[in-house]
């Protein structure tokens, strides 16, 4: 292989790396905007009352949820010791 034909491999590599690497680029920065306008949208809802007091009742009641659920699981880790399958 000539010098020549090794650089114009080399440069043509290059330019279609950059090409690719320009893609991931635009949608690394287009990611990057929608998730800051949705970060803005939720804040901004989270300034309402409603939403806020709705968000966190939703909130309060997957905690109340996970409680119940290890109780159970505690109830039946109890029968279990005791032999009361």
């Amino acid at each position: 292989m000539s010098v020549k034909k090794f650089f114009q491999n080399a440069f043509s590599d290059m330019k279609e790396s950059a090409k690719a690497q320009h893609e991931v680029d635009k949608a690394n920065l287009a990611a990057a905007k929608a998730e800051s306008k949705a970060q803005w949208e939720e804040a901004k809802a989270m300034g309402k009352p409603e939403t806020r007091k709705a968000a966190m009742q939703a909130e309060r009641d997957e905690q109340i949820a996970q409680a119940k659920q290890r109780q159970a699981d505690a109830q039946a880790r109890i029968d279990a010791a005791k032999g009361n399958k």
